[in-house]
């Protein structure tokens, strides 16, 4: 029988209110019997994740794309380490976060509450199907997960153990759905009467279309484009473990940094610190003439300074002072994680205040960006937009809340007529 996306969505909207309504102590059980799932059938995820890593290299497929891909026993760790913290979390469902007295046994209180049913599309990364699940199910949120082709026979493993471990543990059905057809991921886009929220990771021309042909709203982050100003009062050691770190740590992710900002003053000496550190990795250098003199070798210029290589390549500019260096990343940087090392407070404070973007770091790598390391139980992805959500995207980003009024037969009229008058009066909330 083929799947019938209009049916699964529709399942997953009936099912957000009985999923909304259930205790934590259900919720984290559930979360409890997914970890003795993944951990019970590991053979069986790292099989398929090998299948699907051999298929992808015989197909060619880009190398970060591959690196994304695999899902080994240091990636299964992972997840079943970020579930067990995400259990350990306090519910985000249902506090009180305003209590207001408008008047005399009138009560004003706003409530977080589920977003309701949340389409997550993404690429590469098996680990996201856990991540994206398990947050979605802890906020109590029903989710429609479109993974890659490329992963196609781990996320069925990964999903099949998941939603049969979820409805042991008292979940109802429809609290997640697994979309496998390319051909579906369009149709994602007409369910606006169904889905409350799309989450798109992948390249920026692929989120742009979602954004442009979908009346559901979107949040997420297209490109990575991430940026370290190394100041004129940068330790120089500092500054090259904290870009080599940035930069080779994991080279696919979206926090990798991808342009290098040196203040021109202190080049001369950190530049061949940073390029010999960066050696070991094999790490390809783009710049100018000036840069390419400094390092002592020919350099390829960048062809743009907005380009996410995801690969072992980083572009370095040299720029007058710190105003140049935000302007730059203002300008070129996608708004997602832009460091600066310096050990004046006051240049750092004003880089942070001034760089437009989701993360604003000072001494430190741009690779902390990462819900699991903020302590928000891993993240369904990193949001660069300015509603609702913004950096990592954990429990608080995919809840709402709502507003509950309770009075005594008041009346708006009484009010409009000026026989009652409002006291409004600010009460201690959750």
């Amino acid at each position: 029988m083929d799947f019938d996306i209009q049916a699964a969505a529709k399942r997953a909207k009936a099912a957000a209110p009985q999923l909304a309504a259930l205790p934590l102590e259900t919720r984290n059980q559930a979360l409890y019997a997914i970890t003795e799932a993944l951990i019970r059938e590991q053979d069986a995820i790292l099989k398929a994740n090998q299948a699907d890593l051999a298929a992808s290299i015989e197909a060619g497929l880009p190398e970060p794309i591959v690196k994304r891909l695999k899902f080994d026993e240091t990636k299964l760790q992972d997840s079943v380490a970020g579930i067990r913290d995400l259990i350990g979390l306090p519910d985000p469902l249902f506090k009180t976060v305003l209590k207001r007295q408008l008047d005399k046994d009138l009560l004003l209180e706003r409530i977080t509450c589920p977003i309701g049913v949340i389409g997550v599309i993404f690429e590469s990364r098996p680990d996201a199907l856990v991540q994206i699940s398990t947050l979605c199910l802890k906020s109590g949120n029903c989710a429609l997960l479109k993974g890659g082709s490329e992963a196609r026979q781990t996320n069925r493993v990964l999903f099949d153990l998941i939603y049969a471990a979820g409805l042991s543990a008292g979940l109802p059905e429809g609290f997640l759905t697994l979309i496998e057809s390319r051909e579906d991921t369009l149709k994602i886009l007409e369910l606006d009467s169904a889905i409350d929220l799309l989450i798109p990771r992948g390249s920026n021309e692929f989120v742009k279309y979602i954004m442009d042909n979908t009346r559901i709203p979107v949040m997420g982050h297209a490109d990575g484009v991430c940026h370290i100003y190394i100041d004129a009062a940068a330790d120089p050691t500092k500054a090259a473990a904290i870009v080599t770190d940035a930069k080779t740590q994991y080279v696919a992710a979206c926090n990798t940094l991808e342009t290098l900002l040196v203040h021109r003053s202190r080049a001369a000496e950190i530049l061949p610190l940073i390029a010999r550190a960066l050696a070991a990795s094999q790490t390809r250098l783009l710049g100018d003439a000036e840069v390419s003199s400094l390092l002592g070798e020919t350099l390829k210029e960048p062809a743009n300074w907005s380009t996410e290589h995801l690969d072992y390549v980083l572009a370095i500019r040299l720029v007058d002072d710190l105003d140049e260096a935000i302007d730059h990343i203002n300008r070129y940087g996608s708004h997602h994680t832009d460091s600066i090392v310096t050990e004046d407070s006051q240049a750092a404070a004003r880089f942070m205040l001034r760089v437009d973007s989701a993360g604003v770091y000072h001494n430190c790598s741009t690779r902390f960006a990462d819900g699991f390391r903020y302590g928000f139980g891993a993240e369904v992805g990193i949001s660069t937009s300015k509603l609702h959500a913004r950096g990592p995207v954990g429990l608080e980003g995919l809840v709402t809340y709502k507003y509950r009024l309770t009075g005594d037969g008041h009346k708006v009229d009484d009010y409009a007529t000026g026989r009652r008058q409002f006291h409004f009066k600010d009460l201690p909330s959750d």
